[in-house]
């Protein structure tokens, strides 16, 4: 068994890359999994999607023949050439695809690191693969190990001290640009954690906030939440150019804000989408300042430089975890052997025992103390060899690289 991991993300490739790797729905992610389940080679697997990240984790039994496969269900889904797939992605494979996936859960890989969101994001993924049959137990143990492994990092470290997000990098970006917010509306569109989390940084900074979503009832109870208004969805055509803010993070498969909508306006507008899909494709200017996730790498950095002693203890306390993961994992796999040797040996005691006494070499009434003595010297016997075995079964050697 091997763990592999194919990932996308704002590291390796583009924006416009990232969208046509993109899941707009669940039933698109479980046809994937489908899909790769039914390759001889994959095991398991999970899709980690984010909007920053499209990753394949999966369990397989031949790596070589995994990768293949994989890049080229990606390749068909996309429309982009293998080769091109083959030169963007990193691809881990075993003991790397598991530091990977604890450095994701631990969110030293996001592109807001410390940001909060992703080990929530990371069960989500986990849930709706195993809920599907498409993740068991090999996935179920490497995730629940990330997810202790991310708790491990946040209590050992402060790098989640000041907890951000890509929607509050967002907000401060707006306040570099905008300046003075106190008189500006903000239409929100969309009911996700990213919404939540700009609309209460937004009322923070004194915004009036609408909500606005496909679903009204959804919006409304988000509305409650944090004290903002509510917009019917069928009004987005008029709303867009009523507003001085505009925050989409919606899960449309296609841009719900194109030109046809657009108007000019007197006034500047400042428009964050953090979709994936975008939300937003439009080629007018109309004194609209867009910004999409891959422009707020900037202050991306600067959380990133502000974070650099925290993540480097973190990447330690991964590494441990990691050596630990595997040592379990070794353990698991030696235990039903050392069990099975000492049934085998048990029974080969009771059958010696029974042996003697039916040929008439000891009492039948001993029968019971002889057949202890028997085990009791096997017990003996057998307890360094099954001590050297625990003993083998922890050397992680080959992991020593991570934990420098």
């Amino acid at each position: 068994m091997q763990y592999l991991s194919i990932s996308f993300t704002h590291k390796n490739s583009t924006l416009e890359i990232r969208e046509k790797l993109s899941f707009s729905f669940d039933d698109e992610k479980k046809v994937c999994l489908e899909k790769l389940v039914a390759n001889e080679a994959i095991n398991e697997a999970m899709i980690i999607a984010t909007c920053n990240r499209m990753e394949i984790f999966c369990s397989c039994n031949n790596s070589v023949e995994a990768t293949k496969y994989i890049f080229d269900v990606l390749a068909k889904k996309s429309q982009i050439s293998i080769d091109e797939l083959e030169g963007l992605a990193d691809v881990f494979d075993d003991s790397s695809a598991i530091f990977h996936l604890f450095s994701v859960a631990a969110s030293l890989d996001s592109m807001v690191v410390g940001e909060t969101q992703i080990v929530g994001q990371l069960k989500d993924a986990f849930r709706l693969a195993y809920d599907s049959g498409y993740a068991k137990v090999k996935i179920a143990r490497a995730v629940k190990a990330a997810i202790k492994c991310a708790a491990d990092v946040r209590n050992a470290t402060d790098i989640s001290s000041k907890p951000v997000s890509m929607a509050s990098v967002a907000v401060a970006k707006l306040k570099s640009v905008a300046k003075d917010l106190t008189d500006k509306k903000a239409l929100i569109i969309g009911v996700g954690e990213m919404s939540e989390i700009s609309a209460k940084h937004l009322k923070n900074a004194g915004v009036a906030v609408t909500i606005m979503n496909r679903t009204i009832h959804k919006a409304q109870n988000l509305a409650a939440e944090v004290g903002a208004d509510v917009l019917e969805y069928e009004k987005l055509s008029s709303a867009i150019n009523e507003y001085d803010i505009l925050v989409t993070a919606t899960s449309s498969p296609t841009p719900i804000i194109t030109d046809e909508i657009i108007q000019p306006c007197d006034f500047d507008r400042y428009w964050f989408d953090l979709a994936l899909p975008r939300d937003i494709e439009y080629s007018k200017g109309n004194r609209i300042n867009l910004f999409v996730i891959d422009d707020l790498k900037n202050t991306i950095d600067e959380n990133l430089s502000a974070r650099q002693n925290a993540a480097k203890a973190a990447h330690s306390i991964i590494g441990r975890n990691v050596v630990a993961f595997f040592e379990s994992i070794n353990m698991q796999d030696i235990e039903p052997i050392i069990k099975e040797i000492y049934k085998n040996a048990y029974a080969a005691a009771k059958a010696e025992t029974q042996r003697v006494v039916e040929h008439g070499y000891i009492p039948k009434e001993y029968e019971a103390q002889i057949q202890k003595a028997c085990e009791q010297t096997l017990k003996r016997f057998l307890h360094n060899y099954t001590k050297q075995m625990r003993e083998n079964s922890h050397e992680a050697n080959i992991f020593t690289n991570y934990t420098k």
